[in-house]
C-alpha cells in the first residue's frame, strides 16, 4: 500500500476540545458511510496501521472500526476542511460499515450518489415483466441484446466526438453510460468493480 501523505502539524485539537469529526466515505463510490472522531492518537495510529480508528466517546478508549466485527476500514486518503478542525476519510470498506449490518449509517438514498440511486434503480427493475419499463425489457431481451446497445450507444458516443458536437456527446455518453451499468448488472457486476480495478491499475502504475 502506498504511503499516505498527511499534514497533521495545523490540525485545529483545541478548538474541538481534541476531538475532530472524521465523516468517513467510500473512495469508489463517493458514498458517506460513517460520522466518527478522532484525537490526536486515533488519527496516528490510522495513519501508520492504515485501519481507521475513531476514539470513543462512549468507552473513553481508542476503537479501531471493524475490530470486533472485521468489517475494516482501510484508509486511503484524508484530508483537512478549510478550518482545519474536520476531516474527510477515503476509505475501501470490508463489509458493512452500519451496526445495523447496511453500507452506510444514512439510509436516505438523497444521500448517496446519484450513480448509485441509479444503479439501484436499474436492479430494482430485473425481474420485472418487460412492458413496465425499458430497463426492464432489456433484461428481459438478454444479454446479447444489452450488449448489443452498449456497442451502438459507444460508436454514437465516438461520432458525436468525431463532428465536435458537444451536446450530442453529452446525450449520447448518457446512453452509454446508462447501458453499461445494465450490462454490468446482467453481469453481477457493477461501476464499483470498475473503480477498482482502475484504483488498482492506478496503485501499481503509481509504484
Amino acid at each position: 500500500m502506498t504511503d499516505i501523505v498527511f499534514d497533521s502539524t495545523s490540525v485545529d485539537w483545541d478548538k474541538q476540545q481534541g476531538l475532530i469529526p472524521a465523516v468517513v466515505q467510500h473512495h469508489l463510490t463517493g458514498k458517506v458511510l460513517m460520522l466518527g472522531y478522532m484525537n490526536q492518537a486515533a488519527l496516528e495510529k490510522t495513519l501508520t496501521t492504515k485501519q481507521v480508528t475513531f476514539f470513543s466517546r462512549s468507552k473513553q478508549r481508542l476503537w479501531t472500526k471493524g475490530e470486533t466485527s472485521g468489517n475494516t476500514l482501510d484508509l486511503i486518503a484524508i484530508d483537512k476542511d478549510c478550518d482545519n478542525d474536520s476531516f474527510l476519510v477515503q476509505v475501501i470498506p470490508n463489509g458493512p460499515t452500519c451496526h445495523t449490518g447496511t453500507e452506510s449509517c444514512w439510509k436516505d438514498g438523497n444521500a448517496h450518489p446519484f450513480i448509485d440511486n441509479l444503479t439501484n434503480l436499474i436492479i430494482s427493475r430485473k425481474g420485472q415483466s418487460a412492458d413496465s419499463s425499458y430497463t426492464a425489457s432489456l433484461f428481459e431481451r438478454g444479454t446479447k441484446r444489452i450488449a448489443q446497445k452498449v456497442g451502438e450507444e459507444g460508436l454514437e458516443t465516438a461520432l458525436a466526438a468525431a463532428t465536435h458536437d458537444k451536446e450530442e456527446l453529452v446525450n449520447e455518453a448518457s446512453d452509454l453510460m446508462y447501458h453499461l451499468i445494465v450490462l454490468l448488472e446482467d453481469q453481477g457486476l457493477s461501476m464499483a468493480d470498475i473503480n477498482k480495478n482502475l484504483l488498482d491499475r492506478h496503485t501499481k502504475a503509481s509504484k
